[in-house]
């Protein structure tokens, strides 16, 4: 981390640390005060928005430990979301369960479900890999419709909203505080997984499988590990969003959100917790301008086609933009800004 003249590390725990200065400390206390206070000024819209923004977040941070920092190629992320949605909405729905216990449940089934198909990471990679993990969104879309009797098949399933005691998860802005308080722990454990042994595996995987196992790191563990963790991620962020809006369906899941997931990871930075942060924000923002913009290019004359499509067309340019001219995504980019002005006057 590079830190202001002055600052330096005494020991391995500040070395370690992740917030170094006061000045670090003072920004973040100021977000997360501006970030809790959105109910008081923002508009329903508004929370909905954010808490979407939150929920994709903790799934895209499941993906960027993945793939950003392991190499393990997943674009069957949606199907994984899946698994831990319809968990949790079964345990609360049809057994009574409530929803702080079927949400760990979700989790930990979305794990199991990610060891199972990630056992193919032992053998194959790169294409073969991006193959056999699309082929889990399909087989778990297949499974959740053969079971109709239990996840209520293509029909969706009723989901009852959290609740504490008497209090009920019902309103957009108490919604919008769990949904904040769990990305800001998923955030906070993800920037430490990734600085612990098995983060640096995850690293020497990435960089160099062969390397890494004549290092003595044990592949076969930390691949697994890596889809498991991926997937409990997912899973959360399944059980919270259909939660959000009462109901299971498998149209909340389509197979494009994964390949999505994966181009917010391109825009943010791989191998970055920042950066996945970002790629979420500015994607979903980019939507939100898109639907405004839309119905104006239609007022000017531009066929209905052009404008209802516009969404895909942005999202796509965006993507193949910064593959070309910004492969590092929006982090480099940031990190450089944060490097000029820290050495200026003398920024050459």
């Amino acid at each position: 981390m590079d830190l202001p003249c002055g600052t330096f590390s005494e020991n391995y725990a500040q070395d370690m640390g992740i917030l170094r200065t006061k000045s670090q400390w003072i920004m973040l206390t100021a977000f997360l005060v501006l970030l809790f206070a959105c109910p008081l000024f923002f508009s329903d819209r508004m929370l909905t928005i954010l808490t979407i923004i939150g929920i994709t977040i903790i799934s895209v941070l499941g993906l960027s430990i993945l793939n950003g920092y392991c190499g393990q190629i997943s674009i069957g992320h949606a199907g994984f979301m899946a698994v831990g949605a319809y968990t949790s909405g079964v345990l609360c729905a049809k057994l009574g369960w409530s929803f702080w216990a079927a949400l760990p449940c979700a989790a930990l089934a979305a794990g199991a479900v990610g060891l199972i198909f990630g056992l193919p990471s032992l053998k194959i990679k790169g294409f073969y890999l991006v193959m056999a993990t699309i082929a889990a969104q399909f087989i778990i879309v297949w499974f959740i419709l053969q079971l109709r009797s239990i996840t209520g098949g293509a029909d969706g399933l009723a989901v009852p909203r959290p609740s504490i005691g008497n209090f009920v998860f019902r309103s957009k802005s108490s919604y919008f505080y769990l949904v904040m308080i769990i990305t800001c722990l998923g955030i906070f454990l993800a920037q430490n997984i990734t600085r612990t042994r098995a983060g640096r595996a995850f690293v020497a995987i990435r960089d160099n499988d062969l390397a890494a196992e004549v290092m003595g790191i044990n592949l076969w563990a930390y691949k697994l590990l890596a889809f498991f963790i991926g997937c409990v991620y997912a899973g959360v962020a399944g059980s919270l969003l259909v939660h959000y809006v009462a109901y299971a369906t498998l149209d909340q899941f389509p197979f494009m959100n994964s390949v999505w997931y994966l181009g917010m990871l391109i825009v943010g930075g791989m191998g970055n917790t920042t950066g996945a942060i970002l790629g979420v924000v500015s994607l979903k923002l980019l939507d939100e301008l898109v639907i405004i913009v839309g119905p104006m290019l239609s007022s000017f004359g531009a066929p209905p086609q052009a404008a209802a499509s516009l969404g895909l067309i942005m999202r796509g340019l965006v993507i193949i933009i910064f593959l070309i001219f910004e492969p590092r995504g929006l982090v480099h980019r940031w990190e450089r800004v944060k490097a000029y002005f820290r050495l200026w006057p003398f920024a050459y």
